[in-house]
């Protein structure tokens, strides 16, 4: 779409519909009346000679084409805004951003890519928690800016892809070796670990991914894997891991199961050794030697990188889940809201 041309004042009355979920909030926002805010929605749509807006009994739903405008201009309009912005009164301050997601992440990689701007002023207060009871008080207006690991539903919340997480099968070097042994693998492999084939009442988190991804010829009555880093004989075979304790995020091991079914092609069955719900945790138990875990990269590289840990498995198409930055409509009132939204995109880039 060819936006050179279009006038700026009606994409800045666009973005804040986009943002806001309707005419009237936009209106709000902008300090303009709500028949202003449709006749020019109605001058851009003739402009760009696409519908941008789905008109509901409750506010609008964004079209695709107004996914993809947005995407362009969202940014590039908030620099603007930031630079041409009214100066704030002497000795006021912006209201703080609240902002909510996974711990680790946010404890690891979102805290510290934010420290700038923490240093010129913009106020944090951060929240923990699971993804759903954190979209829920987004939408009662507890936060403004909300990191998910599951896009939201409904149409109510905007979301855009902040960061991929890959998942990563590691354990500590003591355990690497042993399973690196060729007489440890005889003496497991010969006994049977009851990770057999998904029988078709499966509904874990295989129906995800596809299943199957990674997998290699049946040896033994267990798949071998793609070939693992270092690994001399250039296969992993999962039932080695039978007599290794797993530490995992909760006992249904919900992690630990979805890389299984997209690596192994497989349904893993076994009770974990050490559940803790931070995978922090995990993390400092596996380094220490307790056994196996399936951990996000970002968490784990450094120790991978040191040799503290070791990655059992690098298989080519690993386990990926994805991040969204979701915000609140007419969470863009606070000028710092937007700083805070428009430095993370930017910083995930690298992640």
């Amino acid at each position: 779409m060819e936006t050179a041309s279009l006038d700026l004042n009606l994409l800045r009355t666009f973005l804040a519909v986009y943002r806001s979920g309707s005419f009237t909030g936009a209106a709000r926002l902008l300090g303009l009346s709500q028949p202003t805010v449709t006749t020019q929605m109605r001058a851009l749509e003739r402009q760009t000679g696409r519908e941008l807006f789905e008109r509901l009994p409750r506010g609008v739903a964004p079209t695709p084409v107004a996914d993809e405008l947005a995407a362009r201009v969202a940014a590039p309009l908030d620099e603007l805004a930031a630079v041409a912005g009214p100066a704030p009164a002497a000795g006021s301050r912006a209201e703080p951003v609240h902002l909510a997601g996974p711990a680790e992440l946010l404890c690891t990689t979102v805290l510290p890519a934010l420290a700038p701007l923490v240093a010129d002023g913009v106020r944090l207060r951060v929240s923990t928690g699971l993804t759903d009871p954190l979209l829920e008080e987004l939408r009662a207006g507890r936060h403004d800016l909300v990191i998910a690991t599951t896009r939201p539903r409904g149409r109510t919340l905007h979301a855009v892809p902040l960061t991929d997480e890959e998942f990563v099968l590691v354990a500590a070097p003591v355990w690497a070796d042993r399973l690196r042994d060729p007489r440890h693998a005889r003496d497991t492999g010969a006994r049977d670990t009851g990770e057999g084939c998904t029988g078709a009442g499966d509904t874990g988190e295989g129906a995800l991914d596809g299943g199957g991804a990674g997998v290699g010829p049946e040896a033994g009555g267990f798949a071998v894997a793609q070939p693992a880093a270092g690994d001399p004989g250039g296969t992993f075979d999962p039932a080695l891991l039978h007599e290794v304790p797993l530490v995992t995020y909760a006992e249904d091991l919900p992690i630990a199961r979805r890389y299984w079914r997209h690596v192994f092609g497989r349904r893993l069955s076994r009770t974990a050794a050490v559940t803790v719900p931070d995978l922090r945790g995990v993390l400092a138990a596996v380094a220490a030697g307790a056994g196996f875990g399936v951990l996000p990269r970002y968490l784990c590289q450094d120790l991978l990188a040191s040799g503290a840990l070791v990655a059992l498995l690098e298989p080519a198409d690993p386990p990926i889940n994805t991040g969204f930055l979701v915000q609140r409509p007419g969470a863009f009132d606070n000028p710092d809201v937007t700083r805070v939204r428009t430095f993370l995109l930017r910083a995930a880039r690298d992640w």
